[in-house]
């Protein structure tokens, strides 16, 4: 089993899903791997990961709709609010949403659906410059022996 891992840096326009499927398919194309698992990690608190629909850009503004329905910014029942109304409701977003992905991948490719992207979804009112960890475990295309 061999691993690679790289990082990516995604720049954000603010609150919204930015879609990385193709920046972590390079990443997975530069490993050399040809099956296996990818892991991909957010490193933030205030911004998350998700797979979701890739065709219809109103699914992406129906989800974010929903989240500001839900978790409202300036919410007054949160006391942590250090840098701003959206602070706290950012917390809360990423937690829901979750800060980690594992995709299985074939081919050097992952194996999303056709309609399936991966995003990083920004909860904070203004953009951000965010890492993502893609960490990809699995083996190349050529056969192995026991001696190796």
């Amino acid at each position: 089993m061999d691993i690679h891992q790289a990082s990516i840096t995604i720049n954000t326009q603010g609150r919204g899903q930015s879609e990385i499927t193709a920046a972590v398919n390079d990443a997975l194309i530069a490993s050399g791997l040809q099956v296996g698992i990818c892991q991909i990690f957010c490193r933030h608190t205030s911004a998350s990961l998700a797979i979701t629909e890739n065709a219809d850009p109103t699914v992406l503004k129906d989800l974010e709709g929903y989240m500001t329905r839900t978790v409202p910014d300036g919410d007054p029942r949160y006391a942590h609010d250090m840098e701003g109304p959206d602070d706290m409701s950012a917390h809360i977003r990423s937690i829901l949403t979750g800060s980690g992905l594992t995709v299985p991948f074939a081919q050097g490719r992952l194996m999303l659906g056709t309609w399936q992207g991966v995003f990083l979804w920004e909860h904070r009112a203004r953009g951000h410059a965010r890492e993502v960890v893609v960490t990809c475990l699995g083996r190349g295309s050529r056969t192995r022996t026991r001696a190796e």
